[in-house]
Formats: C-alpha cells, sequence, structure tokens
C-alpha cells in the first residue's frame, strides 16, 4: 500500500507547507488520475501538509518577540495587542493556514506569539483537510469529462 507514490505525496505535501515552494495538489492530482486510492491519497496528503504546516508553527515558538521587535520594527505594545485581537480566535486564524503563500506565514507567525498549540493543530488540520477534498474533488469531476 505505501509504495513511493504515496510516500512522495507525503513528502510533498510536508514541504509544501513549508517555506519551500512546491505544489502538492498537482501531484495530488496526478495520482488521482493515475487511479491511486482516493481515501489514501487523501489522508497522507492532509497528514503531510498539516505536519509541514505545524513545523512552521514550532519554528515560530522557538523565536522570542524581541526578534519581532528589533527585525521588524514593531513595538511591544503592538505585539501585545495582536496577541488580545487573535484570542479566542485561534482556532479561525489557524484554519486559513492552508492559504497558498501566506499560510505558512500565519502559522510561523501563530508560534511567535505563542498561540494555543491545541488550537493551532485543530483549526490548521481542518481547513488543511478541507482543502485536499475540494481540489480532489474537483479532480475527479475533471476527469470524469475526459
Amino acid at each position: 500500500m505505501f509504495e513511493s507514490g504515496y510516500l512522495a505525496l507525503f513528502l510533498a505535501s510536508f514541504l509544501a507547507a513549508t517555506v519551500v515552494p512546491f505544489s502538492s495538489e498537482a501531484l495530488l492530482s496526478g495520482m488521482l488520475a493515475g487511479g491511486y486510492d482516493l481515501y489514501w491519497s487523501l489522508a497522507l496528503a492532509t497528514l503531510g501538509n498539516w505536519l509541514g504546516g505545524m513545523s512552521s508553527y514550532g519554528i515560530g515558538w522557538l523565536g522570542k518577540t524581541e526578534w519581532i521587535e528589533k527585525y521588524l520594527r514593531i513595538k511591544h505594545e503592538q505585539i501585545l495587542k495582536t496577541q488580545q485581537r487573535i484570542a479566542g480566535k485561534e482556532l479561525w486564524i489557524s484554519f486559513f493556514c492552508w492559504l497558498p503563500g501566506i499560510g505558512d506565514v500565519i502559522a510561523v507567525l501563530l508560534g511567535l506569539l505563542k498561540v494555543n498549540v491545541w488550537n493551532v493543530a485543530i483549526g490548521m488540520f481542518i481547513g488543511k483537510m478541507l482543502r485536499y477534498l475540494v481540489w480532489a474533488l474537483l479532480t475527479l469531476k475533471v476527469i470524469e469529462l475526459f
């Protein structure tokens, strides 16, 4: 069951959720067109992408707010204000970590701001799972056309 195609999808999905520019969606579509199992493909793409996103969150967590102040020149008061603004909305904000381009930045910032890891993990997982589910269903509809 776990031949190189599934491993490649997992790794591609992991890398796509980091700062490495990579398109795991194209690989997922190719695998579905090649007859790979929908459920295994969705599970491995989601798991890989979620773990990659959580690694970005972890990198942010290791950072220090002093770095934000020093290198981005954002005042400490603004950082505290941002933390207060997102309090209670962590799950919803982390849901958008699936967005291309800015999702990785969101994950790192949530880590830097020391947002609750469980809220981030749950919100991020749901967002990434829904993204792959929609992509896979669209892929299968296109495949039906040909």
